[in-house]
């Protein structure tokens, strides 16, 4: 069962579309459920939602699945202002996409995350029945990015994480120097992969392995359960990911 809501991301004035999914025995029961956040919501369900018209197929999977969760997956901004509230800090990668009149992109994660933990969850756990207490968050690409900036910076809020195909490299230095000042011991369990064929823009393959090993072992040494895998062939689009629904979900929330 899926809900639709609009929220303003009050510190970015902005509008947004919230879509959720909720147990298929949501309505007959009485109990609570634990509430995963995900990024890129327009692509979390449906096809026809989608913004390449591909989609993680997460409801049909829950559908069939024995997982008691409601899913809260956040639209995002358009083209570039996607990556301005995705990527945490500032960056100078992907030049070769910016208008005339940019120098740089990202920086506005920080009020992104804070919008989440402070107004979103709030209104999510008012709305629904929810246990507020065992909160997740899951993305892909810079979703994965925002997501892993979300676990260092709140990890009382946020105790299982997935960061699937993540664009460590727009933000590689300043998430590894976070990575290193935070106290990760709350987190539950953290879920890494990264394609073998991976490349988007001016990013290669290569690129993504790399960036996504230097996190790996940066975070396994703070988090007793964290997993990596380097998926075979896998490409950089939500058919890839979907394929991997049942192992994300199966790893966070055994």
């Amino acid at each position: 069962m899926y809900e639709h809501f609009e929220v303003k991301i009050t510190p970015l004035n902005r509008k947004r579309l919230v879509r959720v999914y909720l147990p298929n025995d949501y309505q007959q029961e009485t109990k609570t459920y634990p509430v995963l956040y995900m990024h890129d919501g327009q692509n979390l369900y449906k096809n026809e939602d989608a913004g390449y018209g591909m989609s993680w197929k997460i409801g049909e999977y829950l559908d069939k699945s024995n997982l008691d969760l409601i899913v809260v997956g956040i639209d995002c901004n358009e083209g570039l202002y996607r990556l301005d509230e995705y990527g945490p800090w500032q960056s100078k990668e992907m030049t070769d996409i910016f208008s005339a009149d940019r120098h740089t992109i990202g920086g506005e994660g920080k009020v992104y995350i804070d919008y989440i933990v402070h107004e979103l969850k709030p209104l999510v756990d008012q709305k629904y029945r929810t246990n507020p207490e065992e909160t997740s968050m899951a993305g892909s690409s810079m979703g994965g990015l925002i997501s892993t900036y979300a676990a260092c910076i709140y990890p009382d809020t946020f105790k299982r994480i997935a960061s699937v195909s993540p664009a460590y490299w727009f933000n590689q230095e300043n998430i590894e120097e976070l990575i290193n000042l935070s106290d990760l011991s709350q987190i539950e369990r953290f879920y890494m992969d990264i394609g073998s064929n991976e490349a988007t823009d001016s990013i290669d393959c290569q690129k993504y392995i790399e960036s996504s090993r230097k996190v790996y072992h940066l975070l396994k040494e703070k988090i007793d359960n964290c997993k990596f895998e380097i998926v075979k062939d896998a490409e950089h689009n939500e058919i890839a990911w979907s394929k991997r629904v049942p192992q994300i979900f199966s790893y966070l929330y055994k």
